[in-house]
């Protein structure tokens, strides 16, 4: 009966020993394959973030040079990963140069309004200021070539209920707010809504509601990147850099297009220049982006030289910058957006997945 009752106890524990052996393997199984899938998702999230830094042009040629089964899985993963790192500064490059004037505190304009220079921009753009901001109508157009506006750093009034649009009635050739009805194209805020309200109050936040500081704009561009470009200047940048400058403008349609029966222009693509100013150091970019612009367009992909903008637009900005300053801004092409404060990089993301 001892016997037995040893024998048994031996199978036992020789079992228990087993399964310890097994149990053992199967964690390192489970450790090793876990650490080569981190160490693969590593590899991915740097030759994305590595892909995404170049410009505009060179991503075009490699999306048709390249099969979709690469191109895609680098930007899938290469444009949240660039976005957060540009944001804490740590990858990309910005276009900044030192210039020995203070930058025009409180002003609309940093370096003069823009100025033709050519086609596409019409020759018969007029300013009508709306204090806050400028807007450069253009009567053949209908709707402004360009709009002009400032945000202090201080958000100093709350935000508050969008109200109506109307027609302005000192640009006489601003459409009524019912012309844009039926067309499927939003009515598209140049001088930002958001901005304007949190900076100069109601009475402000009414006037970027007439018709003459609005333009056709998709859905997939007003509703998407646009705003949250607009959330970034306001809420980020501005936390970050102080004071900034902004000019949105339209590129005019290169056929014709207009809205059936208005005559409102409906423009090819939309820009951004935006400028900032540390001490004596200037900060400036600019960014286009199509009307055909996807939803959930990551803003960095829009990024461009301010020279190269010049020639698509026929327009010349900042031109009362010295030549010393103004040539090299202009040309240097950034390859992020600008960086913000550490405790905001998580909320630039949030802002752009609730877009």
């Amino acid at each position: 009966m001892a016997a037995k009752r040893q024998l048994k106890a031996r199978a036992l524990a020789k079992g228990r020993k087993s399964r310890g052996k097994g149990s053992r393997g199967s964690r390192r199984m489970s450790l090793r394959t876990s650490l080569a899938f981190a160490a693969f998702v590593l590899l991915w999230a740097i030759a994305g973030d590595w892909y995404v830094h170049h410009s505009r042009k060179w991503l075009q040629q490699k999306s048709e040079l390249w099969p979709d089964a690469i191109t895609a899985p680098l930007l899938l993963i290469g444009n949240p990963v660039g976005d957060f790192t540009d944001a804490l500064g740590l990858t990309g490059h910005d276009a900044v140069y030192e210039y020995d004037t203070e930058a025009p505190k409180g002003e609309v304009l940093f370096a003069g309004a823009p100025v033709r220079t050519g086609e596409p921009a019409p020759d018969d753009v007029r300013i009508v200021s709306k204090g806050e901001f400028w807007i450069g109508w253009s009567p053949s157009l209908r709707h402004p070539l360009w709009v002009a506006y400032h945000v202090p750093q201080d958000a100093a009034f709350p935000n508050s209920k969008r109200p109506n649009f109307f027609k302005d009635k000192f640009v006489p050739e601003s459409p009524l707010p019912g012309s844009y009805s039926g067309s499927n194209y939003d009515r598209g805020h140049m001088a930002p809504n958001y901005a304007i309200v949190t900076r100069f109050g109601v009475k402000a936040q009414k006037k970027s509601f007439l018709t003459s500081n609005i333009s056709p704009q998709t859905p997939a561009l007003n509703r998407g990147v646009w705003r949250e470009l607009e959330r970034r200047i306001a809420d980020l940048w501005t936390a970050r850099y102080g004071e900034l400058w902004v000019i949105v403008g339209a590129i005019p349609s290169s056929s014709g297009n207009t809205i059936y029966g208005t005559g409102i222009d409906i423009p090819d693509a939309f820009y951004q220049v935006i400028v900032a100013q540390e001490g004596m150091d200037v900060r400036a970019m600019a960014v286009i982006y199509p009307q055909d612009v996807e939803w959930g367009e990551w803003p960095t992909r829009g990024l461009i030289s301010i020279d190269e903008l010049e020639k698509l637009t026929g327009l010349d900005f900042l031109p009362e910058l010295p030549e010393f300053i103004q040539s090299p801004l202009e040309a240097e092409l950034p390859s992020r957006l600008w960086p913000v404060r550490f405790l905001d990089a998580l909320k630039m993301l949030t802002i752009h997945y609730s877009s």
